[in-house]
């Protein structure tokens, strides 16, 4: 009988990785300017006891749901920081300016994705994607 081997996955489900998980969602957070419920939202619709522990970049195992979110962020993080490498403000204020592309339709970024679905943020990552190529 052939054995599989399975291919080594970081453990995305460790405490570990989601206090890193974390760090860089505050970190981002700080850079875009958002206010704590802002934040809430953008994890998940969080209770303010939940943000608050989180706050304190706990050894965590974040429910699947909050890393997934997180990890469009990172993406739109990503993209955001490739497509204004010469300009970090830029890429940090972009979130909040007017944008007439679709999905936004003359919304910002930010409060497109402030809409609280998972597909709002996929949304925002396929876009700029698509626009860094």
């Amino acid at each position: 009988m052939e054995t599989v081997e399975r291919l080594e996955r970081p453990d995305t489900a460790s405490p570990e990785a989601g206090r890193v998980a974390l760090k860089f969602f505050f970190n981002t957070m700080e850079k875009w300017g958002c206010t704590p419920a802002q934040q809430r939202v953008l994890l998940g619709g969080i209770g303010n006891t939940t943000y608050h522990k989180y706050k304190k970049l706990p050894l965590v195992r974040l429910p699947r749901d909050t890393l997934e979110r997180i990890s469009y962020l990172m993406g739109i993080h990503k993209a955001l920081r490739i497509i204004f490498s010469n300009s970090p403000e830029r890429a940090y204020g972009w979130v909040h300016s007017a944008n007439a592309a679709p999905p936004f339709n003359g919304r910002s970024a930010l409060d497109y994705m402030l809409n609280g679905r998972v597909m709002d943020l996929a949304d925002t990552r396929r876009y700029l994607d698509g626009v860094r190529g």
